[in-house]
């Protein structure tokens, strides 16, 4: 057998993968949106669909993670003591590679959203190209209203994509530039 066919990233353990989803839960500390679970789950790809689905029916059936329903209809998975107690005591029994590569994945997933509620950023096509349309909001006002033109549609969205990773660096590098902004010297001299 070549080593490629032991290079899978998935785990396909269901054990291993009730520590995991357990671990993720106790690193985040609140109560996650069950779509926003299987996304981080899924989206890092450690974690396989049919797998994920049978873990967490476990960790449901056996009273380590509950489901909430809050205000708005919106379910949340939410770590239960005994599930406190798997992430705690029974790490070293899934790789820490697989830990680190899913709370990284949940942390950048979340800073995302935050972002997103931060900035809305749209693509406006034109005749050459293609304006990023970036709005920097508060809560009463647009802090920033600011289009950038782009030769394509590809390149706008490269740039939509840059500034979601640090909306408020974007914002804080436009109003240094514009506050350190001066008149150029003029050559007055009679040379």
């Amino acid at each position: 057998m070549k080593m490629a066919a032991f290079a899978d990233t998935e785990i396909k353990d269901v054990p291993t993968l009730n520590i995991l989803i357990c671990y993720l839960l106790y690193k985040i500390a609140k109560p996650v949106e069950t779509e926003q679970l299987y996304d981080i789950a899924i989206g890092t790809g450690v974690i396989n669909y049919f797998y994920y689905q049978d873990s967490i029916d476990y960790l449901l059936k056996n009273g380590l993670v509950a489901k909430e329903t809050d205000k708005d209809g919106l379910e949340s998975f939410v770590l239960q003591p005994k599930g406190i107690e798997c992430a705690r005591h029974l790490k070293k029994y899934a790789p820490k590679s697989y830990r680190d590569k899913l709370v990284l994945g949940a942390l950048r997933y979340f800073a995302r959203l935050k972002a997103e509620q931060e900035i809305k950023i749209e693509y406006e096509p034109v005749e050459n190209g293609c304006y990023t349309h970036i709005r920097c909001l508060d809560v009463n006002c647009d802090l920033m209203d600011l289009k950038l033109y782009a030769p394509d549609k590809t390149q706008a969205k490269m740039i939509g994509e840059k500034i979601l990773l640090n909306p408020a660096g974007f914002y804080g590098k436009v109003v240094e530039l514009a506050l350190s902004n001066e008149e150029p010297d003029y050559d007055l001299s009679d040379n």
